[in-house]
C-alpha cells in the first residue's frame, strides 16, 4: 500500500510546490511508483511537471466531486515512474460545492483509495490555506511534510498548522503523523539562515529532516520550463538536495 504524504503549510512562498514537484520527481527516478496530486487551484505542481491544466482531460476537481475516477484523471509525465493528478482553477469552487456534502472532508481519501495500491508514494501539494481542500489532504494522508523557509517569520503560522494537524488527528484521521519539517531557502552566506535553522532544530529536534534545501537559481528557473530541477539541471545544488531528501525518506522512513 502506497504512503500518502501531504506537503502542507498555510503560509505562501515557503517552497511547498517546489518541494512537491522535486521530491516526487526524485522518488520517481529512484524507481518508486509516484503520484503527484495537485490540490492547489493555481495548478503550479501540474505545470511544473509539464502538464498544463487546460490540456488535461480530467482533473482533481472532477475526481473530488466523483465525476470521474482518479484512475481516469491521472496523466503521465516526462519521467517514467511519475504520474500526476492535475489541478484546475475550478478547484476554487470545490470548497463551496462540497460544503453541503455528507463526508465532505473524506472526498479525497475515498478517491485515492481506488488507486493507492498502484503507487509507492502519493504526494499531495496542498493550497496555501487551512481550508476544506487542505483538510481533505490531511484526512487522506498518512503523514505531513512541512516546508519551512529559513527566514525571519519562519515560525509564523507553524503553531496554527500543528493545531490543525492535532484537530484532524482527533476528529478525522487518528493515524496522521508529522513526517518532518523541511528547511527550505537556506542561504549559507546569511547568518539569519543559520540562526533560524538552529532555532527550528532546537524546538523540533528529530522531527526536522537532515536534508536542507538551499536557495538555488536553477530551482527557480525549472518551473518555467515545465521541468523538475533534476531534468533541468541535475548537477545543480537544488537537484542534489531533493535527491538527498528522497534518499532520506526512502532509507529512514523519516
Amino acid at each position: 500500500m502506497g504512503q500518502i504524504i501531504a506537503v502542507a503549510n498555510q503560509k505562501g512562498g515557503v517552497g511547498k510546490t517546489t518541494t512537491s514537484i522535486n521530491l516526487a520527481a526524485s522518488l520517481a527516478v529512484a524507481e518508486k511508483r509516484t503520484l503527484l496530486v495537485d490540490l492547489d487551484p493555481q495548478s503550479n505542481a501540474s505545470s511544473g511537471v509539464g502538464v498544463l491544466s487546460e490540456q488535461a482531460k480530467h482533473t482533481t476537481y472532477q475526481a473530488l466531486l466523483g465525476e470521474v475516477t482518479v484512475e481516469r484523471a491521472i496523466a503521465p509525465t516526462g519521467i517514467e515512474f511519475l504520474k500526476v493528478l492535475p489541478s484546475t482553477t475550478d478547484l476554487i469552487g470545490a470548497e463551496v460545492e462540497l460544503i453541503g456534502e455528507v463526508g465532505r472532508e473524506k472526498k479525497l481519501k475515498n478517491a485515492l483509495s481506488q488507486i493507492r495500491d498502484a503507487f509507492d508514494y502519493i504526494l499531495i501539494d496542498c493550497p496555501p490555506s487551512l481550508g476544506l481542500l487542505t483538510i481533505n489532504a490531511l484526512t487522506a494522508a498518512d503523514s505531513v511534510l512541512v516546508p519551512l523557509q529559513c527566514e525571519y517569520y519562519a515560525m509564523e503560522g507553524l503553531s496554527q498548522l500543528t493545531r490543525t494537524i492535532a484537530l484532524i488527528q482527533r476528529e478525522l484521521n487518528p493515524a496522521l503523523s508529522l513526517r518532518g519539517i523541511l528547511l527550505t531557502m537556506f542561504d549559507g552566506r546569511n547568518n539569519l539562515s543559520h540562526q533560524v535553522s538552529e532555532e527550528i532544530r532546537r524546538h523540533f529536534a528529530d522531527r526536522v529532516f537532515q536534508t536542507v534545501i538551499p536557495r538555488n537559481v536553477r530551482l527557480s528557473e525549472a518551473p518555467s520550463h515545465g521541468l523538475p530541477v533534476l531534468q533541468y539541471d541535475i548537477s545543480s545544488k537544488g537537484a542534489e538536495a531533493y535527491l538527498a531528501l528522497a534518499r532520506e525518506i526512502i532509507d529512514t522512513g523519516h
